[in-house]
């Protein structure tokens, strides 16, 4: 049943990703281009997904354990120490250079596979490079 569950709530992100726009790589590369042809619509998804997220975090802070999933991280204050701005820059240039992050790549997948097998084939080998370099 969690599967289940599982399987529709990503599909319901997918499907959010979609129509915001989130899976066309132009639209995020004109997002990014501030100097150039500045697309600013994503801010206005950005803007609606990020209270949706507070308010279930201090649900789920005020609750002993989650509802359905078990096995919840929730991610905690830390240090801001180099392998992080790495990662960062890392993640921006990708996402700058490919106009797409991991969620909605995932998303596109079965509308643009020629596209997006690609860049999912590198985001399975660059986690693959850093597990092997930080053993």
């Amino acid at each position: 049943m969690i599967q289940v569950i599982a399987l529709v709530l990503g599909s319901l992100f997918g499907a959010g990703l979609y129509l915001a726009g989130m899976t066309n790589p132009a639209k995020i590369v004109n997002f990014l281009d501030i100097a150039g042809t500045w697309d600013p619509s994503l801010i206005f998804v950005m803007g609606g997904g990020i209270p949706v997220a507070a308010i279930g975090f201090i649900m789920l802070r005020r609750r002993a354990r989650p509802v359905i999933f078990a096995d919840i991280q929730v991610p905690q204050y830390g240090d801001i120490d180099r392998p992080l701005v790495l990662g960062s820059a890392v993640f921006g240039i990708g996402w700058g250079i490919s106009g797409l992050c991991p969620g909605p790549a995932f998303a596109s997948v079965l509308l643009e596979p020629s596209v997006i097998i690609p860049y999912l084939v590198a985001l399975v080998l660059g986690s693959l490079a850093y597990e092997r370099f930080h053993r």
